[in-house]
């Protein structure tokens, strides 16, 4: 029994709510009344709810996002109804803006908008000594962040072996972005090194050895960026990972002479392009030296065994098929291990829609608000390029295919990609649920009759990755005429019988 519940639905399991955590560390004298229950999308909404129950809670606080406001919708309108008089709390990015707008809003007793390590304790509080507030959105206190107790120790010895840490050593961001929330940020704020290290230490000793920073900039202090690089050189072995997001024009000498020291496999970097167009860079407020971003790709593809990811969104203000097809070419030339194509979502609060109607901006009504049409990119061609985006993510960020890669992108990659996308959704109107040995399949038959590539190298690029990717399910191209697959094994009734009985 818990008089306070925490709660949201994560993507994963392998995610761990770094915001609940931080609620439930800074409850103070409720602590012991505060319990956190995650849960994944693909939980059922009435079994999240009979959960929820189980532990008798007075107030469940739930974190909403953009990818989860749905379905915390069902849970909160199925909560009520059931349980009226528990008392429900939203916070989190998506109901932080435009709240009167939204259902979920409407269903919950109280909203925290921005900020809640303080102030959602403090309504807390407030609520079991059954004193109710007067108004239903109540808005976060941002504190100085000394004030702010680390959620570290909460992360559990289960979160540690099985989940993703995720950490912080700074919030905000100075940069303005109009497609991000950080833009609303007038500064970035560092805690405490020392303190924040030490935990960090903590963890390290407890077992953990995989980190993600959520720090929008972790490389813009110099100073701490050299601390913390150091802090993990100093505890090196072969099961440290850890992703940083970085500032792809800000990469002084000094933390490049930390980065080689890093073996394959320890770093990541997720390096945010979004546009390499200069006209539209300015549209959105988003300042980048880009000459200054591609020598510093360069030396982290050469100089360093760093895992590089950057971001490309698709949706832009003011940028046409021509302008993403360019910015892709560039990034394809430098041979970054992956590039993550995405379609822009306008996110509530971001002022990105100040663009709306002068660019004639089109965005699904749902979330995740992704945009279906500017004045330069049709509707139709949003759903190939959204295809696209798909694809690229199964064959070259997969990493499955590098051989076949190579014929996929010769001369013109994006129109190479985006005429091979075309074929495969035509082929097989799916972009989800494709078998791994029918992909291989498919990437032949799009290299052979959309691309006219040569079919003796396109067989050949194929089995070098078929036998690469270390699958066991063999394609169909390289099986043997008279291949027959293996018998499958009956299922013994009794045992199937058994196994539901224990479940």
């Amino acid at each position: 029994m818990s008089a306070i519940l925490l709660s949201t639905l994560n993507a994963r399991y392998i995610h761990a709510s770094l915001g609940l955590r931080y609620l439930a560390a800074n409850m103070g004298e409720l602590a012991g009344e505060t319990r956190i229950l995650e849960f994944v999308l693909q939980n059922r909404t009435e079994e999240i709810v009979e959960a929820l129950l189980a532990a008798q809670p007075r107030i469940v606080g739930f974190g909403v996002y953009i990818w989860n406001v749905t379905e915390i919708t069902r849970v909160v309108a199925l909560l009520k109804c059931v349980a009226p008089e528990i008392t429900v709390v939203l916070g989190g990015p998506e109901v932080s803006y435009e709240c009167n707008e939204q259902e979920i809003v409407r269903l919950a007793d109280y909203v925290v908008t921005g900020w809640g390590d303080i102030s959602f304790p403090k309504l807390c509080r407030e609520l079991l000594r059954r004193h109710p507030q007067p108004q239903k959105i109540i808005p976060g206190i941002q504190p100085p962040l000394s004030d702010i107790k680390l959620p570290y120790a909460l992360y559990t010895d289960d979160d540690i072996a099985h989940r993703t840490l995720y950490v912080e050593a700074s919030r905000g961001c100075p940069f303005k972005c109009e497609f991000c929330l950080s833009s609303l940020d007038k500064t970035a704020w560092a805690f405490d090194l020392d303190a924040f290290l030490a935990e960090i230490n903590t963890l390290y000793l407890r077992g953990a050895r995989q980190f993600k920073f959520v720090d929008r900039t972790f490389n813009l202090n110099l100073k701490a960026g050299i601390r913390i690089l150091e802090f993990f050189l100093a505890r090196l072995d072969d099961k440290l990972f850890v992703h940083f997001e970085v500032i792809p024009d800000h990469l002084p000498d000094q933390l490049k002479e930390l980065i080689v020291r890093f073996p394959a496999g320890a770093l990541q970097f997720e390096v945010g392009i979004q546009t390499l167009n200069p006209e539209v860079q300015a549209l959105i407020s988003r300042k980048q030296d880009s000459a200054k971003t591609f020598e510093n790709l360069r030396w982290l593809r050469h100089e360093s065994h760093a895992h590089v990811h950057v971001d490309l969104i698709i949706g832009l203000p003011g940028e046409d098929i021509e302008s993403v097809g360019q910015g892709f070419n560039r990034l394809v030339a430098l041979k970054q291990q992956e590039i993550q194509v995405g379609i822009l979502k306008r996110l509530r609060g971001t002022p990105i829609i100040r663009h709306t109607a002068a660019y004639d901006m089109r965005y699904t009504p749902y979330p995740p608000y992704t945009v279906q049409a500017t004045d330069r990119i049709d509707f139709s061609t949003m759903q190939r390029l959204t295809r696209f985006a798909r694809y690229w993510d199964l064959v070259a960020n997969s990493g499955r295919f590098p051989h076949a890669l190579e014929l996929l992108l010769a001369d013109d990659p994006f129109a190479r990609f985006l005429a091979f996308s075309d074929w495969l959704y035509d082929t097989t109107r799916k972009t989800h649920q494709i078998p791994l040995d029918l992909l291989f399949d498919l990437v032949l038959g799009g290299l052979k009759s959309a691309l006219a590539a040569d079919a003796d190298a396109a067989r050949a690029a194929l089995e070098q990755d078929f036998i690469l990717s270390g699958s066991k399910e063999m394609p169909s191209f390289m099986k043997p005429k008279n291949y027959l697959p293996a018998p499958k094994r009956a299922k013994n009734p009794a045992t199937r019988q058994a196994r539901h009985l224990a479940e």
